[in-house]
């Protein structure tokens, strides 16, 4: 009896287990994550790629995207030119830029002397004009001190460029200034210069003619020496020739 019951057990195992084998693999297959594909994106300048199975749409296509950049243009500023507007005032009205440009809060940096001129012609003959160029610095006016002036001052602008001095001696120092509210600037040798007139065409042609005169009175004195050797050589021979033409004359004395 009990072994009709094992019998009858097992062939009703035998005869379930394919249908539960076949339920587990279904559920067991229709709870597993989908198998996917790893996604590869490749980006440059100008395409983005999008490396999956599904290629339905195109690719991008990107704008290269070009940074601004802002350029500020230097002051059309000369520093030796004569009533221009001070380049602070330029940079200010423009946006420009002033190439090194100390404020007002410190003493101003040296000028640069351009030349000391002698005026040749006008009211003004004879006398002594000076030009100078701006510093890198922001300038409220101009001093120029002559030396052996006994203090004197000469004051310009601060959109001067040049002024008359007066007359001077050859070597006379000049010194041109820069001042602000901070101060003045320092002497230097930019800043300096003594006074060493051109020559003039006069002194040129006077300078010719002297030399000239003085190489003629060498040449002439020159000439008169061998003019008077040439004498004495010639009075010599004609000694030596009528002291042979005469018999009763010898070196040891008379016949």
């Amino acid at each position: 009896m009990m072994s009709q019951r094992r019998n009858l057990a097992l062939l009703l195992f035998l005869s379930v287990s394919p249908l539960l084998h076949s339920h587990l693999f279904t559920h067991a297959a229709s709870t597993s994550p989908p198998a996917t594909h790893p996604r590869i994106i490749v980006r440059d300048d100008y395409y983005d790629y999008d490396d999956t199975d599904n290629h339905s749409t195109p690719p991008k296509v990107l704008t290269p995207v070009k940074t601004p950049i802002l350029r500020s243009q230097i002051c059309q500023y000369n520093p030796c030119s004569e009533n221009q507007e001070p380049c602070s005032e330029l940079s200010a009205r423009t946006g420009c830029l002033c190439p090194g440009l100390s404020g007002d809060d410190k003493p101003p940096h040296a000028p640069r002397i351009q030349d000391l001129l002698l005026v040749k012609q006008g009211d003004n003959r004879g006398k002594v004009e000076i030009q100078w160029c701006a510093p890198s610095s922001k300038v409220s006016g101009y001093r120029v001190v002559v030396e052996n002036s006994e203090g004197d001052v000469l004051e310009f602008g601060d959109t001067s460029r040049r002024g008359l001095v007066g007359h001077l001696e050859v070597g006379t120092k000049v010194c041109v200034e820069a001042v602000n509210k901070a101060g003045h600037s320092e002497p230097s040798e930019f800043s300096c210069k003594r006074y060493d007139p051109p020559t003039s065409p006069d002194h040129k042609l006077l300078a010719g003619i002297v030399g000239g005169g003085v190489a003629l009175l060498v040449l002439l004195i020159i000439a008169a020496v061998i003019l008077w050797q040439y004498q004495m050589f010639k009075k010599a021979k004609r000694d030596s020739n009528d002291g042979l033409g005469n018999p009763s004359y010898s070196r040891e004395g008379t016949l």
